[in-house]
């Protein structure tokens, strides 16, 4: 069995992080390093982290200087690992099987590179939240049919394949997608490992979701080098996730969400078409 080290990058999670680090090392797969990395918490989480993983690797990056791909690219230089895996500090595993799930698929067929694991909402999930997650993971059928879809959050890899193609030390959200978008162009293998649950979802204010999705419009634009258009990639989507919502919220008979369904979709599918549209008008004026 090869050894695994788990890289647990963590920001004021103190109401998950002893959590997870617990259920980590609950794991039947006992031969790995923890290495935690955290971004200058404020709420505790660092005192956490040092008296969960006393023998580990532990350490703060300094405040403002959190660049995720660089974070990770020196995380992963400080591992001993033949497998790295990544698990945020709020991705809670769920039972003991989690780890040597998501990482059999690499040991059964060495043309897979990475794989990632099956994030279920949280009890306290709103509605939309949950049905985007249901979507994205579960039996994972659906999001099979996207265009491209991968998620750091928990997850493995190969050493051999993330130090001879490190993570962009540049990109400020979505290193993951440019990641995985960047091997799917070299043709490697990156596979969706439903067995390996954590428990992961995040209920954002409508100003972080602002900000958030404004920030992935703008790695799409890096990523993927495409000119989101106002119909096709605000009006349309937006509708049809909207239309998508209201079936669920009716079968669910959560009817009452269907207001707040309207306002979250539309900032969520209008801020990534921001996002997109600031990133190109960046890139012409600094030509």
């Amino acid at each position: 069995m090869p050894y695994i080290s788990i890289i647990v990058r963590s920001y004021n999670d103190i109401k998950y992080i002893e959590q997870t680090m617990q259920m980590i090392k609950r794991q039947n797969l006992t031969d790995f390093e923890i290495i935690n990395v955290d971004s200058s918490s404020s709420d505790g989480t660092f005192g956490i982290v040092k008296r969960c993983n006393p023998d580990g690797i532990v350490y703060q990056i300094k405040p403002g200087s959190y660049i995720p791909g660089k974070v990770l690219n020196e995380a992963i230089s400080k591992s001993k690992g033949d497998i790295i895996v990544f698990n945020n500090s709020d991705c809670i595993p769920q039972n003991e099987h989690w780890l040597e799930n998501l990482i059999r698929p690499l040991l059964e067929d060495k043309e897979i590179i990475s794989t990632f694991g099956n994030q279920l909402p949280r009890p306290n999930a709103i509605p939309v939240v949950r049905k985007d997650s249901e979507r994205a993971f579960g039996d994972g059928k659906i999001s099979a049919n996207w265009f491209h879809f991968f998620s750091l959050a928990t997850s493995a890899v190969t050493r051999k394949a993330i130090t001879e193609f490190p993570f962009d030390n540049n990109i400020q959200y979505s290193e993951d997608i440019e990641w995985s978008f960047r091997m799917k162009k070299m043709g490697k293998k990156i596979v969706y490992v439903p067995d390996a649950i954590v428990e992961h979802s995040h209920n954002y204010t409508l100003k972080e979701v602002k900000k958030r999705f404004h920030g992935e419009g703008v790695a799409e634009g890096k990523i993927y080098g495409l000119h989101k258009t106002f119909f096709g990639d605000f009006l349309k989507p937006f509708i049809a996730e909207f239309l998508r919502d209201i079936i669920y919220l009716i079968k669910s008979r959560e009817f009452f969400n269907i207001p707040y369904s309207f306002i979250y979709r539309a900032y969520q599918k209008y801020f990534v078409y921001k996002g997109n549209k600031y990133y190109f008008r960046r890139l012409k004026e600094e030509k």
